[in-house]
């Protein structure tokens, strides 16, 4: 009997629950779909599910998902060509497209390609934190929501935070410091540090904060914020500002990591471009203001980096959650030509006499 085909595949991993931090089934399966499709596949040392495919010794191309998923089991069904289910988009289809994608390529391109269904995305990301430290690709595709004609270059980034205030007691009609009237102080101070000018920049290249959390009473409150950042944003000054602002009360950082975002003439965004003005159309790009395990891995390596996969992200987390199956395909077959396209690139910057065959393919499309 053969291997899972390319929509059986999808099926499977989306039937399997796999809520942050129970992962572990759908890991399990994936390692046993890639063994039968021909990866050396296997746990990391995070609970990550990796496969790998080529030589050791040539270019490594990281293609990184993640297996997880947030709260809320929904019945998994098809209708009129669509594929309905919790993680449908964010993100097994796009990481069951990096599956196929380097299954096809691995067998017409010069390159060692590793997928690895991460754990803890919606979380704090340990999976890709594990990898940041135990690896060092030449360079790396996030399988994200994107859309199957765009790229996406960057993310925000996030710096979430809670704030802990114990007072005295002290009766209502009396002068004095109360927890939660302090606890609202600071989100305001945060608030007008941060959002003084909303309108001024764009979405992206502004810090917005959120207050997240807020209860007490007059002796206890916690406070709970989230602020996405943009690129260049100064987090130690911010720290710092934060750590002065609440000195006398705990202050606990959740959560820090720097907005990242790629030029458009980084060779995966080129690439994926190529893939898309392939089998799409003309390409587009896109930057988004959540935070992916990009954040988490893109800074520390420094390497080629950009985020592609199919569906709607704004299908995200939502009762709706659903793939059409023929973006699906679509969508491997863009990734596949990227990845075939990085190859060459990667090979003929580590041997420059490449760079003639590299051109040529490159006009031919």
């Amino acid at each position: 009997m053969g291997g899972p085909d390319e929509a059986g595949l999808l099926r499977r991993m989306v039937r399997i629950p796999s809520n942050t931090g129970d992962e572990d089934a759908l890991a399990g399966q994936l390692v046993h779909c890639m063994t039968e499709l021909g990866f050396a596949a296997r746990r990391d040392g995070a609970g990550n599910a990796v496969g790998e495919l080529g030589p050791p010794g040539a270019p490594l191309i990281l293609l990184l998902g993640h297996l997880d998923t947030v709260p809320g089991d929904l019945p998994v069904y098809e209708r009129d060509g669509k594929l309905y289910g919790r993680g449908t988009v964010d993100a097994k289809g796009p990481l069951a497209t990096m599956v196929w994608a380097a299954l096809r390529a691995s067998a017409r391109c010069d390159a060692r390609l590793m997928v690895v269904g991460a754990v803890g995305e919606e979380g704090c990301s340990p999976g890709a934190r594990h990898l940041r430290g135990s690896l060092r690709p030449d360079a790396v595709v996030i399988g994200e929501p994107s859309g199957v004609g765009n790229v996406v270059l960057g993310y925000k980034g996030i710096v979430r935070f809670a704030v802990d205030i114990s007072r005295p007691g002290v009766h209502t009609s009396a002068p004095g410091p109360r927890a939660v009237e302090i606890a609202a102080d600071y989100w305001q101070a945060v608030r007008l540090r941060l959002d003084a000018d909303p309108g001024a920049r764009p979405a992206f290249d502004r810090a917005i904060p959120a207050l997240v959390a807020l209860h007490g009473d007059l002796r206890q409150a916690r406070v709970e914020m989230s602020c996405r950042i943009p690129v260049g944003f100064d987090r130690d000054a911010f720290h710092s500002w934060l750590r002065e602002l609440t000195r006398t009360d705990h202050l606990t950082v959740i959560e820090s990591l720097p907005a990242v975002r790629s030029r458009g003439t980084d060779p995966v965004v080129a690439a994926l471009r190529a893939g898309i003005r392939r089998h799409v159309g003309p390409p587009t790009a896109k930057v988004k203001l959540g935070t992916s395990d990009m954040n988490v891995v893109g800074p520390g390596w420094n390497v080629p980096i950009a985020a592609y996969g199919p569906g709607d992200s704004r299908l995200d987390h939502t009762d709706e959650e659903h793939l059409d199956l023929a973006e699906y395909l679509t969508a491997i077959e863009v990734l596949t030509t990227a990845v075939e396209e990085l190859a060459a690139t990667l090979n003929a910057r580590r041997d420059p006499s490449r760079s003639a065959v590299a051109l040529d393919q490159e006009t031919a499309l």
